[in-house]
């Protein structure tokens, strides 16, 4: 018996004549913003995304292939990751050499990759946080925290949720989630920020909607509703 199973036991023998642990009451409120508007929940999406310092930009369909071209031309990205679920056609138009996330390439090639784009598997309006899932669209974990700069594209509203309870439903906790709010960040005693210390320095989020798109551009620049 090693040391694990000696503390178990030591547990179990102390709770043996316990008493069964009530059923814990689940009537508190699952969200603060009603799930019937769906274009509020983009807006309140898009906002908190704004605010914790990602890069947001809206399309439709057609226009994601010349927009995911465009912000990689921005960025001057040589080379961008595709996990090898992501639809061929939102790259077709992209000038930088796609590379293939394999299970056996190093950190230092992933460091050596300009960008990555991935899909993802919600995301969640009062957070303004995205959930990966590990999904053919999204790849292995490591893809996007090694390179520094991370596009991720979200349908909506069909992978907007409201709150996270309501995202909990949706999500199988067997798969290795990962949830990012803004690009990765820290601070020091002093508050002074420091992004890109575990994970991309940039992170953009292209919200794509089959409703005429608002202006493209940064967090915070103005743009119609929707």
């Amino acid at each position: 018996m090693n040391s694990r199973d000696r503390v178990l036991a030591r547990v179990r023998a102390a709770v043996a004549d316990a008493p069964e642990a009530p059923e814990p009451a689940r009537d508190y409120l699952t969200g603060h913003t009603p799930d019937d508007d769906p274009g509020a929940l983009v807006d309140l999406l898009h906002a908190n995304l704004a605010d914790y310092r990602a890069l947001v930009h809206r399309t439709d369909t057609e226009g994601l292939p010349a927009l995911l071209a465009r912000l990689l031309a921005e960025r001057g990205a040589a080379t961008v990751l595709a996990p090898p679920g992501l639809p061929p056609s939102w790259l077709s138009t992209a000038g930088a050499v796609q590379v293939r996330d394999r299970a056996a390439s190093t950190p230092a090639e992933l460091d050596a990759v300009d960008s990555v784009v991935t899909g993802c598997a919600l995301a969640i309006a009062e957070t303004g946080t995205l959930v990966l899932d590990g999904s053919p669209d999204q790849g292995r974990r490591r893809i996007t925290l090694v390179p520094d700069h991370h596009i991720c594209v979200v349908r909506v509203p069909d992978q907007v949720v409201a709150s996270v309870p309501r995202a909990m439903g949706r999500l199988a906790p067997t798969r290795p989630l990962t949830w990012i709010s803004g690009p990765s960040a820290t601070s020091d005693i002093e508050l002074d920020r420091v992004e890109g210390v575990h994970g991309p320095r940039t992170l953009e989020v292209v919200l794509v909607g089959d409703r005429p798109p608002g202006v493209s551009g940064p967090a915070g620049t103005p743009r119609p509703p929707c």
